[in-house]
């Protein structure tokens, strides 16, 4: 197993010549939203933020731009819009409650519920870390916990530039305005999760269009909402169990398509319709890894009772594709579990579980040329890895970041701690990197030159 601390050969011209066209391609027609980091995973839903170049190095007294103390608690991503910052939290207020007994014999480590909670949307100024305003979206004594890692808001927050949805599962779905204000809210009843371990699913926008994934242990189902006014679009059934994936939004042949992890399938939606359009078998129990996409593949994987990652050609695709040619390839080693593969460069890249082991394996072929790395000096990781500027920066729970070259063969390039835990993943936009911890909103940035 290599380790990313060896040294590497230099760059190939393959490599550079197929990021430099990349980038080519995105720059001719390039939409705001591709430097900004609007939604759970970024603008292309990949974890990689196309123009962004943050540093490699920091530490407390070193390269924090800002960091400003949250209330509450809460694993939501951080998302970046121009000059605002958005996360979610849950804040416990009020006298203690007795915590009923847990009915479930599975959920032995969760997190009990003995106090009402504030629900929150937090706006930070991007330029100090000022805590513009707060929101209380709901106030109620939630009827679930969670595990005992977990949090109350771990939804991630969405924009599309104009507004902010903030889906905070039983507690509801919320739209406001970048003053606060509140434009609309649904509730769409309360989940029942497996082993009481939670809600985390975010929510995805395409156009006017919110896709909000709602798998439990009821009804499961996915609902299509109107950004504007709040009704609902559509919604659709799923013969599902508890999952904590996201859908992601495709555009594939002139057609948007959702795209939602699932125990029973992996499926694919008609985004005006609802229609399901393809499904593919083979996924786990706990779903929790988000699929990601690309030039007419998507990469799905899960690591629990099953560990699978499998490449599905959406070319001709209709139907069950379970077994097909539609399955390009597929492996069973060093599968994900909580952190979500990252699309990056032609290399597909994921963590075992959420340990320190790194794959990468070519996105079209499955083919593993290169690796495993065992990524020394970070552990227990939750948070899902991000890149930009051909640098990959892994944070794990214990608050090291650890730093590695996209290329084929990694180089280590640093490795930063900072005083707190993280399991939200962070956002980049331009030449500042944002991390949300348990305590504290982090800016990460060079001094601007004189």
């Amino acid at each position: 197993m290599r380790s990313p601390l060896e040294a590497c050969g230099p760059q190939t011209v393959a490599v550079v010549a197929a990021l430099c066209v990349w980038m080519a391609g995105i720059e001719a027609g390039e939409p705001e939203s591709l430097r900004q980091w609007g939604q759970w995973r970024g603008p292309l839903s990949t974890g990689v933020a196309p123009f962004g170049d943050p540093p490699t190095e920091w530490n407390e007294a070193k390269n924090v731009k800002w960091k400003s103390r949250m209330p509450g608690s809460g694993h939501s991503s951080p998302i970046v819009w121009g000059d605002l910052v958005f996360v979610t939290a849950a804040v416990p207020f009020g006298e203690k409650v007795e915590a009923k007994p847990d009915p479930d014999p599975g959920a032995h480590d969760n997190l009990g519920v003995t106090h009402r909670h504030r629900f929150l949307a937090l706006a930070y100024d991007r330029k100090n870390g000022d805590l513009l305003w707060k929101q209380t979206l709901a106030e109620e004594l939630p009827h679930e916990g969670g595990h005992h890692t977990g949090s109350l808001a771990s939804n991630s927050p969405v924009t599309d530039g104009k507004r902010l949805f903030a889906c905070l599962g039983s507690r509801g779905l919320y739209c406001l305005d970048f003053s606060g204000k509140l434009l609309w809210k649904v509730r769409l009843g309360k989940m029942s999760t497996k082993h009481n371990h939670g809600e985390g699913a975010s929510p995805a926008i395409h156009g006017k269009t919110l896709i909000v994934n709602w798998d439990h242990q009821g009804q499961s189902k996915v609902v299509a909402f109107d950004t504007a006014s709040g009704k609902q679009r559509w919604s659709a059934k799923r013969d599902e169990v508890t999952s904590w994936s996201s859908p992601i939004v495709i555009e594939y042949q002139e057609r948007a398509i959702a795209v939602i992890s699932g125990t029973r399938f992996l499926r694919g939606y008609d985004l005006e319709t609802g229609k399901v359009l393809w499904q593919c078998a083979g996924l786990s129990n706990n779903i929790v890894a988000t699929p990601v996409y690309e030039d007419g593949m998507v990469f799905a994987g899960s690591s629990y009772d099953t560990r699978i990652m499998m490449g599905i050609k959406l070319k001709g695709a209709s139907g069950d594709l379970t077994g097909s040619e539609h399955v390009a390839w597929k492996t069973r080693q060093r599968t994900p579990y909580v952190p979500s593969p990252l699309l990056f460069k032609g290399g597909l890249y994921f963590l075992r579980h959420y340990q320190g082991i790194l794959t990468r394996l070519d996105s079209r072929s499955g083919n593993e040329t290169t690796g495993p790395f065992r990524l020394g000096g970070v552990a227990d990781i939750y948070s899902s890895p991000v890149a930009a500027a051909n640098r990959i920066y892994i944070t794990d729970r214990q608050g090291a970041t650890l730093v590695i070259s996209g290329d084929a063969n990694p180089k280590f390039l640093g490795r930063n701690v900072l005083d707190d835990s993280f399991s939200a993943s962070a956002a980049i936009v331009g030449r500042e990197l944002f991390l949300r911890g348990s305590r504290k909103l982090y800016c990460i940035a060079e001094p601007a030159s004189p």
